[in-house]
């Protein structure tokens, strides 16, 4: 386990700038700087009055209404985009993490990254002119429960992962109001969490098809992934607020993991089911028996801060190293939020029933 620094503990810090002053930037992203290599230059909003704020609650040197002036005059190296939609339904972080490509910065971004495949592209044309990179908060790829699922995945034990399962509780229109990106915002801004696990432990997606229920707008997806494998996403709208949100499990060949509510994590390891009929016990040899992980919440550790546990503070971490060593971001990449975008798209241009191709497979 790597012992995380404080913010003070650094040599050397990124001059960095932060656009936004919400909510969830106040209670998830702000507070990662604590324990990040960064000196917050300044803060821009278009309410002054919480800029001011937030500048002083964070410590930033100064504050702005006009995010591009911020730039100009602080130069640095890179900038935190954490804002909302157009009123047409479009993400005001696309046409942001432009310009602050254009003005010679690295951008890390709030998902989601884009309201389309083809906005993604241009931020890749502009990624790639520019020499700076763009890297979005995909932040459950960087849970230390999915981290590990990854790592136990990849293992030759494990075997070829063959099918996933995960749940996510999302709704959605009637398929005759998708093409309108108001009506498709809550799906746009929280897809992003269940494909962005998806496509890290499975790869692209090959091709799909949805059914859909009109009670709560719930979905049930079949992926069939590039690799051979397969795959359910089960949007599960309609469920109780009491409810834990979130279940994933990975099947291998003879093993197992099932990952729940982000932090209970269960690998069954292969191993002979017990003779049947004949077996007295359901105990199998310590040496195969399954291992589980859950986290206590006694200790005022670091690992039971939500910014933690939910991969707030390693996302920012991995943007920060990278940005400091010139090497390209490993997670969160451009290319995973195209793939993203392209199940989002598929949603909304495909009817239900139908077959959505999203990779050709290569030949």
């Amino acid at each position: 386990m790597v012992n995380v620094k404080y913010n003070h503990e650094y040599d050397k810090k990124l001059k960095v700038c932060f656009i936004g002053a919400g909510g969830h930037s106040f209670r998830n992203i702000y507070p990662t700087f604590q324990y990040a290599p960064v000196d917050l230059m300044a803060i821009c909003d278009r309410n002054s009055e919480k800029a001011a704020a937030y500048a002083r609650q964070f410590g930033a040197k100064a504050h702005y209404t006009d995010y591009i002036e911020m730039i100009e005059r602080e130069r640095p190296d890179a900038v935190f985009i954490v804002t909302s939609y157009h009123p047409d339904g479009r993400v005001q972080a696309t046409d942001i993490a432009i310009q602050a490509l254009r003005l010679g910065v690295h951008v890390w971004m709030e998902k989601p990254t884009a309201a389309s495949a083809e906005e993604v592209r241009q931020l890749m044309a502009a990624s790639l002119e520019s020499g700076k990179f763009v890297m979005t908060g995909l932040k459950k790829v960087f849970f230390p429960a999915v981290e590990k699922v990854k790592e136990i995945i990849s293992s030759p034990e494990f075997g070829q992962p063959s099918s996933i399962y995960v749940r996510y509780p999302q709704n959605m229109p009637e398929f005759n109001k998708r093409s309108d990106l108001k009506n498709v915002k809550g799906l746009l801004d929280h897809i992003f969490h269940p494909a962005a696990i998806i496509y890290y432990l499975m790869g692209k997606i090959g091709k799909m098809s949805y059914e859909w229920e009109p009670f709560n707008g719930g979905t049930v997806t079949s992926l069939h992934f590039l690799s051979g494998a397969i795959g359910t996403l089960h949007m599960t709208a309609g469920i109780s607020g009491s409810s834990p949100l979130e279940r994933l499990e990975v099947i291998g060949q003879g093993a197992n993991v099932i990952l729940e509510n982000g932090v209970k994590l269960t690998y069954y390891r292969k191993v002979e089911r017990p003779s049947y009929g004949r077996s007295a016990s359901y105990l199998v040899n310590d040496e195969f028996a399954p291992l589980y992980w859950e986290p206590e919440f006694s200790l005022g550790q670091l690992y039971n801060k939500n910014i933690f546990l939910l991969g707030y503070v390693p996302e920012v971490l991995h943007f920060c190293e990278c940005v400091l060593t010139g090497k390209a971001p490993q997670k969160g990449t451009l290319e995973e939020a195209l793939e993203i975008i392209k199940l989002f798209e598929a949603y909304c241009n495909t009817p239900e029933g139908n077959i959505a191709i999203i990779n050709e497979r290569q030949i």
